[in-house]
C-alpha cells in the first residue's frame, strides 16, 4: 500500500471545504468591507502583484482611515492566522494522495526533483505567513516599517509564485495518474 492510498478522500475534500469557508470569510468579512469603507482593495487580493509605491500609498490610506486599519488588523488576527496552514496542509495531502512519481521528457523524476515538489506547499505557507508579518509590520507604527514595505511585495509574489507551482504541479500529476490509471483499463 502506498503512503498517498491511506490519506481518505472524504479528509482531503473536508479539508477544502474549510479552506473556501475562510476563504469565504476572509471576503466578505473583511475584503468587501474594507472597499466599501475606502474604496481600494486590501494589498492581499493583488494577484498581479504591487510595488513600493502601492504599499506607501496604502500606509498613508490606513493612517488615514482608523476602521480601515481595524479590518486590517482584524483580518490577520481572524481567518489569515489559520489560512496559509490550512492550505498549506491541503496541497501537501493532495500532492501526497497524487504520489508525484513517474517520468518527465522520458526520465525517471528524481528523488530530489520530489522533494522540491513536497516542499512548494511549505514554501508558500511559509511566503504566506511572511507576507501577513510583513503587512501587519508595514501598516503599523513600528520602526521597521520601511524595510517590512520593501519586503512585502517580494513575499507577495513567492506566495503567488509558488501557489501556481504548486497547482500546475497538482494538475500534472493529476493528469498523468488519469492517463495511467486508462492505460491500465485496456
Amino acid at each position: 500500500m502506498n503512503v498517498g492510498s491511506r490519506i481518505p478522500l472524504w479528509i482531503i475534500a473536508l479539508l477544502a471545504a474549510i479552506c473556501l469557508c475562510i476563504l469565504a470569510w476572509t471576503t466578505f468579512g473583511f475584503v468587501v468591507p474594507f472597499k466599501h469603507e475606502t474604496g481600494q482593495t486590501v494589498l492581499d487580493a493583488y494577484f498581479a502583484g504591487y510595488d513600493e509605491l502601492t504599499v506607501g500609498r496604502m500606509q498613508r490610506l490606513l493612517g488615514e482611515n482608523e476602521t480601515a486599519g481595524i479590518l486590517l488588523r482584524a483580518m490577520y488576527a481572524g481567518p489569515e492566522l489559520v489560512f496559509p496552514a490550512l492550505l498549506t496542509a491541503l496541497l501537501l495531502l493532495v500532492l501526497m494522495r497524487l504520489r508525484p512519481s513517474g517520468s518527465y521528457f522520458a526520465r525517471p523524476l528524481s528523488p530530489a526533483v520530489i522533494r522540491l515538489v513536497y516542499a512548494l506547499p511549505i514554501i508558500y505557507g511559509l511566503a504566506d505567513y511572511g507576507e501577513n508579518i510583513s503587512s501587519l509590520i508595514a501598516f503599523g507604527d513600528s520602526d521597521w516599517a520601511d524595510k517590512a514595505a520593501q519586503l512585502l511585495p517580494w513575499m507577495t509574489r513567492l506566495k503567488f509564485a509558488s501557489l501556481a507551482i504548486c497547482l500546475i504541479v497538482i494538475v500534472r500529476f493529476a493528469i498523468v495518474r488519469a492517463m495511467h490509471r486508462e492505460e491500465g483499463e485496456q
